[in-house]
């Protein structure tokens, strides 16, 4: 792009998967829609769904592309989109491009029929698996690794009689982090890792089936959660019910949820594995206050996922909870700006600071996390200017030191301050009068018995991950 440029706010997660199967035969393109709304941000690159009538010729229509959920999807579109099983997408773009034959879900037409797949996560041997698809005479229409699993289904079903024991035989061949939400000629299939690195739940409307990445999803389209789909599990949905599949299931205390869930990406009124979000923002800011406490006026948080943290800081310290920003609502994480604006700080699109609250106080201001650092520092620097006497930052996250290989997008360990600076030293880069990062060990009390994944601060992964930097080894 000559004059403009794309500008990214924040941490980006791989994706967000809704799927909604009507065994009373019922158009379901318009709860997809839905579903997909109250999922947007999990991604706000593309997006899609295809539907498939298991009562007839069942042919996969599908309509994606690049946009937002409302961009995409007019009413027009959903109109011609009918079916009564469907699957739906949203994508921010962690391992391959931006462009529209990345986005999802894949339509994959064979000898057997029609899959249509969505995928959130990243797999770790993407690269291994597709060589050998390639050196087997595979042709790769995208750069995602999404499009490995869909041929590794595909080739699957083949020597198998049923859908799911296909998905089954790929989970054996996939590693990585992975919810995937497949629809078949007459059947809805979802699975979930082994780990449980992402998530997705089942819920149920009348004689609506749902799978949906978030809680939040099923009930922004009239459902009821049913329960989480465990770590490894397999689960059918056909006319006669639902089926489920355990076997490729770890034991409880190895499996490892990402606990960036519950830090940031998932939506504060949505629960993931028993566990309430909002709570778990609650419980972090308290461990905050009483790690890192201090002398001040007013707690605030930087929208949307450090309100919570700010108000669980505050309920713990006795220092009142306000609220400094407006956030501009139709900005997203990814956003163009001219060039020739350089000066102007890329943050004040989104964010802008109410004077009134914050002049002349000393402000303890909560986010969630500090990456390469110049957006904390920016905001600061805006607090500052609105006439706050001190700012003393609290991060609802440990210092980020290692990259991620399941879908969070965690740059290099270039990128990461915490990997080259102290704490002392990011404090004074970015402007605070003091900062304090939430510690390692205090994770748990967000979560309870719950195991989960904390390796992009500790180097802990649960598995086997590569030696460098795969996000873009197809492009």
């Amino acid at each position: 792009m000559s004059r403009l440029e794309r500008v990214e706010t924040g941490l980006g997660e791989e994706c967000g998967v809704f799927g909604a199967y009507d065994i009373d035969g019922h158009d379901v393109a318009s709860s997809v829609y839905y579903g997909l709304f109250a999922l947007q941000h999990r991604g706000q690159e593309s997006c899609g769904i295809a539907v498939t009538d298991t009562c007839g010729k069942r042919k996969v229509l599908f309509k994606k592309d690049l946009g937002l959920v409302n961009e995409v999807l007019d009413e027009e579109s959903l109109t011609n989109l009918k079916g009564n099983l469907g699957v739906g997408h949203v994508r921010y773009s962690t391992a391959g491009g931006s462009r529209a034959e990345n986005a999802q879900p894949l339509v994959i037409n064979y000898v057997k029929g029609t899959l249509a797949i969505a995928h959130n996560g990243n797999l770790t041997n993407a690269v291994e698996l597709r060589k050998e698809l390639e050196y087997t005479g595979a042709i790769f229409q995208t750069t995602i690794d999404s499009e490995v699993i869909a041929y590794h289904i595909a080739r699957e079903r083949l020597k198998t009689g049923k859908a799911e024991d296909a998905v089954k035989n790929a989970m054996h061949k996939i590693k990585g982090a992975y919810a995937l939400v497949v629809s078949s000629p007459r059947k809805m299939i979802g699975a979930r890792d082994p780990f449980g690195l992402k998530p997705l739940c089942i819920g149920k409307r009348d004689n609506v089936y749902f799978l949906a990445s978030e809680s939040c999803a099923i009930a922004a389209v009239g459902g009821e959660v049913i329960r989480d789909v465990l770590p490894g599990e397999i689960v059918t949905f056909t006319k006669d019910g639902i089926q489920s599949d355990t076997t490729m299931a770890l034991k409880p205390e190895k499996q490892a949820r990402c606990i960036f869930e519950y830090i940031y990406f998932a939506r504060m009124d949505s629960v993931i594995d028993g566990v309430n979000v909002y709570h778990s923002r609650i419980v972090s800011g308290k461990a905050l206050a009483e790690s890192y406490p201090v002398q001040a006026d007013l707690v605030v948080g930087v929208p949307d996922s450090g309100l919570v943290a700010a108000k669980g800081y505050s309920e713990y310290s006795g220092i009142p909870y306000g609220m400094a920003f407006h956030k501009n609502s139709y900005v997203g994480r990814t956003f163009i700006k001219p060039k020739q604006s350089q000066r102007e700080s890329s943050v004040k699109i989104k964010l802008s600071v109410i004077e009134e609250v914050v002049r002349g106080k000393r402000i303890v201001m909560v986010d969630d996390s500090i990456v390469r650092g110049t957006t904390c520092a920016n905001i600061i620097k805006m607090l500052k200017k609105a006439g706050a006497k001190e700012v003393h930052v609290r991060i609802s996250s440990p210092p980020f030191l290692f990259p991620c290989y399941f879908g969070t997008d965690v740059p290099s360990n270039e990128q990461l301050i915490a990997h080259s600076h102290t704490t002392e030293e990011i404090r004074e880069m970015i402007g605070a009068d003091s900062l304090g990062y939430m510690k390692v060990e205090k994770l748990k009390d967000m979560v309870g018995d719950l195991k989960y994944c904390d390796a992009c601060f500790t180097g802990n992964y649960p598995m086997d991950v590569p030696g460098e930097d795969i996000s873009h080894a197809f492009e």
